[in-house]
């Protein structure tokens, strides 16, 4: 091999920045190696990085010559999609990965460098496929170290993964020679092709976090997801949507896309996806003509979204050598991720008050009318995810009235519309073209004055007739609209259905597709289908176990946590007699701290000590987590009671059946939040008497708890 031109090696290296057989590697020199890594890097390259890079292939040579020529492989600068990182060094000898994180002129190993490496060899083994089955030893490198690490163990509950080892570079050729006593590894048959290792398939499912970052560095969701599954149809859903959009703009027509998916299944994925896309189409620069805006009445969702994103542009802006501020990065984020009450209270700002005759209308004082965008606003492209979130008429007026609005203390009196028609009424302002994309999840409405997706239909039917919509066929299901949407629609032109705008695959979870269908089930009361369904989802390595010690849980929760994976403790909203667990509900947690600051921040959902509600966790997710499950959803003589806490001495039942829908949608919420396990506890409650033989707690008695434990055991649930 030798050094190729840019355009032909990175064509035949798409994963890497160098890749070879070992004894290549050993045979060329350290010059043409460098090269190599040089032409292939996408940007420019920093002195520093140059000389970190000659440093550390020299480093290699010496330490790998004693198996220069067996059938091995080496790789620089593996790129790992779900991470948005690279690997230093991936090699692979005698049938063992070894992942080597370098850190050039190091004299100590720092805890973030040891997670780093961590999560590099659980990438691999969860996502890489001719990775799956082989032993993984990610090994840290700070390079002036003096020790070395001498116990070689695997991860507590993985026999295929090494616990990180560390060594400075006058012991790796020790430590790797060490390993591979201790596996009492032969080598690999020259027949054995390792070449293909580097394309193997890659399946990787991110957080929402991790997504929105990559997203925003102009990636794809096929990059970032499990794209060789045949089922996953996110890039087919934006596809669809990106038509739409553009048939909406030749033909100057107005168009509302109505996208399903079970949880998980990447609704704001594809969300953020086509706000990027369209946004973003000309290149680096926004397109403020034609861009799109992603909206959600999900304040958590936004907030940690935002300042992940600001976050990650912020530290990248300052590796480039650019100044900039960290509250640049955020106005930057806000244009296209923005909160949706204060989207819509920037349209109220323009509509005549008071409101005459019930006619919602535009104050041309209060409102300069655009050439194209008429009094709409910039965005041609609107994205509400949860839009069955969006208020009903009742609950938007009695809130304007009292002029209790996001940043907009305006009073408005009478006002005529709910909030799903006000948002079309505000697209319908443009006059030449606009679309919204609808994101809808079923059974998912958690809070009083949510309209569901009927709303949005009624609305359509009776104001916007000239409105072309888009549909899954999915949305005609019970859970949205109480299966009235066939029915509501029946008599509309212009309406299409597509299988293209529903998702069916959970990607929340890459170990228990049926996870969702589960929930359903035990939510349902349909015992054999959710033993079948448990049964499942444990064979395919996602752990859901029972128990009633809080104390056990969280032990269960910090062993399982590696790397960089978060834990959390969450509860419902009307979860209000756990306090004497150490749990309350009425210390609402910091979103963005909650789910950003690393693990040593006694702020991190990883502390398990602040616990998050649904109203935090709707649309985010976590990898193991603990749910605390209260007397306020209880299991009772066959069926499933609704209670609220009076605030100070008993729970009094739940009469409305609006309110325990809201309540079995918050647990349908909290129990789909974990992508690798969960942790269900039901406490045990309190059965002591007092000296007069009084209860000493009457609010957690045990039968309040009892009935809960008993049915989820009863599906073959296993105790921790």
């Amino acid at each position: 091999m030798t050094t190729l031109d840019k355009e032909e090696y990175v064509r035949r290296h798409p994963r890497c920045m160098y890749e070879s057989s070992l004894s290549t590697f050993m045979r060329l020199s350290q010059g043409d190696i460098l090269r190599n890594v040089v032409i292939s890097y996408h940007g420019v390259v920093q002195d520093t990085q140059n000389e970190a890079w000659d440093e550390e292939i020299a480093i290699l040579k010496e330490a790998l010559a004693p198996w220069q020529t067996e059938h091995a492989h080496i790789v620089l600068e593996y790129d790992i999609p779900r991470l948005g990182k690279r690997i230093d060094v991936v090699l692979l000898l005698r049938g063992l990965i070894f992942c080597l994180e370098f850190k050039i002129n190091k004299r100590e190993a720092m805890q973030q460098d040891v997670e780093q490496v961590m999560d590099y060899a659980l990438d691999l083994t969860n996502f890489h496929e001719l990775s799956q089955g082989h032993k993984i030893v990610p090994i840290l490198v700070p390079t002036e170290v003096k020790d070395y690490s001498t116990r070689l163990l695997p991860l507590e509950y993985s026999e295929l993964i090494y616990n990180p080892l560390i060594t400075g570079k006058a012991h790796l050729k020790e430590t790797i020679q060490r390993v591979l006593d201790k596996e009492q590894a032969q080598e690999v048959a020259p027949e054995v092709d390792l070449s293909r290792w580097i394309i193997s398939p890659y399946k990787p499912t991110p957080t929402i976090v991790e997504a929105a970052r990559r997203l925003y560095e102009h990636h794809t969701v096929e990059d970032i997801t499990r794209h060789e599954a045949d089922k996953v149809s996110t890039d087919a859903t934006t596809n669809y949507i990106l038509k739409v959009i553009e048939e909406s703009k030749v033909y100057g027509q107005k168009s509302i896309c109505f996208v399903t998916g079970v949880p998980g299944a990447g609704k704001t994925l594809v969300g953020l996806d086509v706000a990027v896309k369209q946004t973003y189409k000309d290149g680096e620069q926004a397109n403020e003509e034609e861009g799109a805006v992603y909206l959600s009445g999900n304040g958590p969702l936004v907030a940690v979204l935002t300042e992940a994103l600001a976050r990650d542009n912020w530290a990248k802006c300052r590796m480039r050598g650019e100044k900039k501020n960290i509250s640049d990065s955020r106005r930057e984020v806000g244009k296209f991720i923005q909160i949706i009450h204060r989207y819509r209270d920037n349209m109220l700002a323009k509509v005549k008050n008071p409101i005459e005759n019930g006619v919602l209308e535009i104050d041309p004082h209060r409102a300069i009318r655009q050439r194209n965008a008429g009094y709409g606003e910039v965005e041609h492209v609107a994205i509400f995810d949860e839009a069955q979130r969006t208020w009903t008429h009742e609950h938007l007026a009695q809130w304007l009235k009292t002029g209790g609005s996001y940043g907009n203390k305006t009073r408005i009196a009478n006002f005529p519309m709910s909030e799903a028609e006000f948002l079309i009424w505000s697209l319908d302002q443009r006059e030449d073209w606009a679309v919204i994309i609808c994101l809808v999840g079923g059974g998912q409405e958690i809070n009083t004055g949510e309209a569901g997706i009927s709303e949005w239909i009624r609305a359509l039917n009776e104001s916007f007739t000239h409105w072309h919509v888009y549909i899954s066929p999915k949305l005609t299901a019970p859970e949205y609209a109480e299966g009235k949407v066939s029915q509501m629609l029946q008599d509309r032109q212009n309406v299409v259905y597509s299988d293209c705008l529903h998702l069916a695959v959970n990607l929340r979870s890459f170990r228990a597709e049926s996870l969702s269908a589960f929930v359903h089930h035990v939510l349902a009361i349909e015992r054999d289908e959710a033993r079948q369904l448990y049964a499942q989802i444990k064979r395919q390595g996602y752990p859901v176990l029972l128990t009633r010690d809080i104390a056990a849980a969280r032990r269960w929760l910090r062993q399982h946590s590696v790397g960089s994976q978060r834990t959390g403790i969450i509860a419902s909203s009307a979860a209000a007699r756990l306090r004497p667990l150490a749990v309350d509900i009425r210390v609402s947690p910091d979103a963005v701290h909650w789910f950003l600051e690393d693990k040593d921040d006694t702020r991190s959902s990883c502390y398990l000590e602040d616990v998050a509600t649904e109203f935090d966790v709707q649309g985010l997710e976590l990898d193991y987590v603990c749910l605390m499950w209260d007397a306020d959803f209880r299991y009772e003589g066959g069926h499933w009671s609704y209670y609220r806490f009076n605030g100070s001495t008993k729970w009094n039942p739940v009469k409305v059946e609006e309110r325990k829908k809201y309540m079995l949608n918050a647990y349908r919420v909290l129990l789909t939040r974990a992508r690798q396990g969960m942790v269900i506890c039901v406490p045990e409650g309190n059965g002591r008497l007092t000296a007069e033989h009084f209860p000493e707690d009457a609010t957690r008695l045990p039968q309040f708890y009892d009935g809960t434990y008993d049915y989820l055991k009863s599906l073959g649930m296993d105790d921790l």
